[in-house]
């Protein structure tokens, strides 16, 4: 089963595609540019379409998805932790 999608190469985060998922969860990925399976395991409760971090991201540093900046993050947000308004600051406003 898939859990959730990266869109592309550079990306920092992926996309919950199945249900929420608690946290300790082990979860299956898959990158939709490159094929590449890939394994998280969620250190937060995540809901239906919100993201999970791959890896490390640094105050400050621009959050990846679609191979593009979509904002920053606001604080450490450490992998398989749940990326969304409370720690990421939107690019689009």
């Amino acid at each position: 089963m898939i859990h959730f999608v990266v869109h592309g190469r550079s990306d920092t985060v992926g996309v919950i595609v199945t249900e929420q998922v608690a946290p300790g969860e082990r979860l299956s990925g898959w990158n939709l540019e490159t094929g590449e399976s890939l394994e998280a395991v969620a250190a937060q409760s995540i809901p239906l379409g919100h993201k999970i971090a791959l890896r490390r991201i640094a105050p400050g540093e621009a959050v990846i998805k679609y191979n593009v900046p979509i904002g920053k993050a606001t604080c450490e947000i450490a992998p398989g932790e749940h990326v969304h308004t409370h720690n990421l600051r939107s690019a689009r406003w």
